[in-house]
């Protein structure tokens, strides 16, 4: 059944995303901040370009987003010509913004005023994940929203799940955020440590991959992390707004995030050495800058 969308931030994520909409035959409107994305987007998909994110709701069953921050999400929401204003009463708002569980749940009132709904929706699986429609999907909301939305996200998602109310998505995220930090610090770490030593890491790793400390990241970054290559997945920029928002949580429900608390303050002295842009693994050079240091 093709549904009338809209989607709402044409980065990275955002537009493949919305390219599998349109590829699965749903009628999309795009709107994004910088106008020629979204043109480029419209030439190789098709549907059609909004220049508010108001005028891209109008009249669309279901409106998508993902985009940058909570003070984004407000824009394009409750914002002059945010969407809320162009929406119609039943329509679902999907965010896949990785944002706060507090404006989940503020935007979840201002749209239960209009009679709409609002599911909080953060991914998992980088631009990888967008790219090949496989992302993991954390939904906050209610039963029946998500029923009906579920169908459309199924279009770039392997795993989607339910987990509670509005502002549960977000926390789980946080959860995934929290153990990634700790995750990539052990790698580097342990990558570090046999160089130090004198180790092949080609070898470590093809053994001890197969055995308890075996992990995602371990599969997928420990090649670029051994080659200090770090031009590949989630912006260090990126990983502390989210581990920042971890820690305010952790502030305002009396939970201990020591290791969190640790490893961003490392990922600012990365940022520190310039590496601001680069993906989340860079963590190790951190560690051999300190080396170099000691040498020196």
């Amino acid at each position: 059944m093709s549904e009338k969308t809209a989607f709402i931030g044409l980065g990275v994520m955002g537009y493949p995303m919305a390219g599998f909409l349109a590829k699965a035959g749903h009628k999309v409107t795009v709107y994004n901040r910088t106008t020629v994305k979204a043109e480029k987007w419209v030439k190789e998909y098709g549907g059609e370009l909004a220049l508010t994110p108001a005028e891209a709701a109008k009249g669309a069953d279901y409106v998508f987003a993902c985009v940058g921050n909570d003070d984004d999400l407000r824009s394009v929401t409750t914002g002059d010509d945010g969407a809320f204003s162009g929406m119609a009463s039943g329509t679902v708002f999907v965010d896949h913004t990785t944002a706060s569980a507090k404006v989940a749940r503020e935007l979840a009132d201002a749209a239960h005023k209009l009679e709409c709904t609002f599911l909080d929706a953060p991914v998992s699986g980088g631009q990888a994940g967008a790219e090949n429609g496989v992302l993991t999907v954390m939904v906050g909301g209610d039963e029946e929203s998500f029923a009906k939305a579920e169908l459309l996200i199924r279009n770039y998602a392997k795993m989607i799940k339910l987990l509670g109310p509005v502002g549960y998505g977000q926390l789980t995220k946080m959860v995934n955020q929290i153990c990634i930090a700790g995750i990539v610090q052990g790698l580097a770490e342990g990558i570090h440590f046999a160089k130090a030593v004198g180790l092949d890491v080609e070898q470590v790793i093809e053994t001890i991959s197969k055995g308890a400390a075996q992990s995602w990241q371990m599969e997928n970054r420990y090649k670029t992390m051994n080659e200090n290559f770090f031009d590949y997945g989630f912006a260090v920029d990126w990983m502390r707004k989210d581990l920042g928002m971890a820690l305010e949580e952790g502030r305002s429900n009396k939970a201990h995030l020591p290791v969190t608390a640790l490893v961003d303050q490392f990922y600012s002295e990365v940022q520190a050495l310039g590496g601001s842009r680069w993906d989340t693994s860079s963590l190790i050079a951190r560690l051999e800058s300190m080396n170099k240091q000691k040498k020196n």
